[in-house]
């Protein structure tokens, strides 16, 4: 059965006869009379009664009329829907997500669905050492990244940065009034440098710790010391309230936990990148909307 097949019954049915039909299609007669008794063979009863000067439906072509017009719509649907997700209107984006500051991710999402309501988008939470991979085989169309300069085979697009942020104890000089939600005048690692550093091992997040020690290496002799180890960040900031004096670097990816005896401080000297990680190939429409709807929300870096 094809859908010519179907379309040229539905069109003899209309138009009342083969030869109307036949002009209404822009072909010859005997393509569509021939066409239509090919399909009548196949299906094994007889569409139309050709016994009169008009062409009139069986019984059976009669019920059959109906769910060949259902076909051809369907058919239509599916045509129009390819044209859409071809233009990128339409379809699947699976993308990776990533925990960021404020609502930025989701003022994106929304600015991405005001530009093609159609098109959906399946978030996924992964480490970011699995997203890359998952980029890389085709799992997933791009993912937000946090942190690398590179990603081995793929290609990263900067869209924005946000500020890194100390937290030491309240009663430091450099606490400035005290307890904050990371207000008062930023600071410069070489401030710090009488404090040791508590920075998590490389294997829990080697673009962030690359981040920061590259950063220490180019303060030079003032650069702060290794302390002990960053595990999360309300015990690491609990030990920087109650143990000897230390500090941490972090990123914000939600309200600062309110510690008693922790001051938080803007950072000067150090930001973090947050990318777009795709494939080299030539962007799918569907990626290309969601640069779109990122530069509505934010302009790239």
């Amino acid at each position: 059965m094809e859908l010519r097949q179907l379309a040229y019954v539905v069109a003899v049915a209309e138009e009342g006869g083969f030869g109307r039909a036949a002009e209404r299609l822009g072909i010859v007669q005997s393509a569509v009379s021939q066409q239509v008794q090919r399909l009548e063979r196949e299906l094994g009863v007889p569409l139309f009664d050709r016994s009169t000067r008009r062409v009139r439906l069986t019984a059976a072509g009669e019920r059959l009329l109906p769910e060949a017009r259902a076909v051809l719509a369907a058919a239509d649907r599916t045509r129009r829907v390819a044209a859409e997700i071809a233009a990128g209107a339409d379809g699947m984006l699976r993308l990776g997500a990533v925990h960021g500051p404020g609502d930025r991710l989701y003022r994106v999402l929304a600015a991405l669905a005001d530009i093609a309501p159609r098109l959906r988008v399946r978030l996924a939470r992964a480490a970011p050492a699995e997203r890359l991979a998952q980029v890389r085989s085709g799992a997933l169309d791009a993912a937000f990244v946090r942190g690398p300069a590179t990603a081995p085979g793929l290609d990263l697009l900067p869209l924005w940065s946000d500020p890194l942020y100390a937290a030491l104890p309240a009663d430091h000089p450099l606490a400035g009034s005290g307890p904050s939600p990371a207000g008062g005048a930023p600071l410069r690692l070489a401030q710090l440098g009488d404090l040791p550093l508590r920075l998590a091992p490389r294997a829990h997040n080697p673009p962030f710790h690359d981040l920061v020690t590259a950063a220490r290496r180019a303060a030079g002799p003032t650069a702060p010391a290794p302390g002990p180890p960053f595990t999360t960040l309300r015990e690491t900031l609990t030990e920087i309230a109650d143990d000897a004096p230390s500090w941490t670097v972090f990123y914000r990816v939600s309200d600062l936990p309110p510690v008693p005896r922790i001051a938080y401080r803007p950072l000067a000297d150090l930001a973090v990148t947050t990318s777009l990680a795709v494939r080299s190939d030539p962007p799918p429409p569907a990626l290309r909307r969601l640069l779109q709807a990122i530069h509505t929300v934010t302009p790239p870096c």
